[in-house]
């Protein structure tokens, strides 16, 4: 799955925000996207990662190694 620079980057502070890190900014309309991928989900608390999104971070971090 390819994803934009905004997206992947929107991703990326998701999953430091689930790890408990401050994250300041989410972009909406990535997030909205990653959404409809499957990969974030909106709750009351505010936007968060799915486990396909942790797990398509952790796939494309390897390919990159």
């Amino acid at each position: 799955m390819t994803l934009t620079d905004a997206q992947r980057h929107a991703l990326e502070n998701l999953e430091l925000k689930r790890q408990g890190a401050q994250v300041p900014y989410i972009n909406i309309s990535s997030a909205r996207a990653l959404t409809d991928l499957g990969l974030a989900e909106r709750k009351a608390q505010g936007w968060e990662i799915t486990s396909a999104g942790s797990e398509l971070l952790r796939l494309q971090g390897k390919s990159k190694s």
